[in-house]
C-alpha cells in the first residue's frame, strides 16, 4: 500500500524567529482529503560531552514552555539553511561550555516529533575536552555542571530529566563508556 498523502494547498500561518507554522490540504490514500498543522524548523545540534572521568557536561537553563528549570545536554539550532550540523555542534559547545572538543564523532540524527513537526537534531559525541571561555547568546542565562553518566541515568529513571535529547544523548553516552 502507498501511505504517502499528496500535498493540494498550502496556507502559511505564522512564521517567528525559529519556526515558521503552515496548515496543509492533503489527498489521503483512499482519495480522501484531510487537513495537516505543520511546524517547519531548520534543524539543531546536541552535544554530549564526555571527559576521562565519565562525567557529562549539562546545562540548567529556563524553559519557558515548561516553565521550569531543566538539566540538558548543550544544544542550539542550525544558523541558516544548510549549515553543517557538525559546525553548529562545535559552536554550541563552545557557547554554552566554554569546551572545545579534540575529538567529534556523530552518532545520530533523530526526528524530534515527526508527527508534526519536521525538526531534525543531530547528535554528537566530543571527547579530548578542553576548557576555555563560555559566550552564550544575549538572551541564554544556563550553568554548566559536570555529572557522571551513572548519576544521570538515575535521574532520567527518577524523571528528574525529561528532555527527550538529553535522554538520547546520555544512553549512547552510557553505551559508549560501557564498551571502553
Amino acid at each position: 500500500m502507498d501511505y504517502n498523502e499528496k500535498t493540494l494547498k498550502t496556507e502559511d500561518i505564522y512564521k517567528g524567529n525559529i519556526i515558521k507554522v503552515q496548515n496543509l490540504t492533503v489527498s489521503l490514500p483512499n482519495g480522501k482529503e484531510a487537513t495537516r498543522d505543520i511546524v517547519l524548523h531548520p534543524g539543531a545540534s546536541v552535544v554530549v560531552p564526555i571527559n576521562e572521568k565519565g562525567e557529562l557536561y549539562m546545562v540548567k537553563q529556563f524553559r519557558k514552555p515548561l516553565d521550569m528549570t531543566t538539566l540538558e545536554l548543550p544544544a542550539g539550532k542550525l544558523d541558516f539553511s544548510g549549515e553543517d550540523p557538525k559546525v553548529c555542534a562545535e559552536r554550541e559547545l563552545m557557547e554554552e561550555t566554554g569546551l572545545r572538543a579534540g575529538k567529534i564523532e556523530h552518532l545520530v540524527s533523530i526526528h524530534t516529533t515527526p508527527g508534526f513537526c519536521n525538526e531534525v537534531i543531530h547528535m554528537y559525541a566530543a571527547t579530548e575536552l578542553t576548557q576555555g571561555d563560555s559566550c552564550t547568546d544575549e538572551d541564554e542565562f544556563l550553568d554548566v555542571e559536570k555529572i557522571h553518566v551513572s548519576k544521570l541515568v538515575d535521574m532520567i529513571l527518577n524523571h528528574e530529566i525529561t528532555d527527550a535529547k538529553t535522554i538520547i544523548g546520555v544512553m549512547m553516552a552510557e553505551k559508549i563508556l560501557s564498551k571502553k
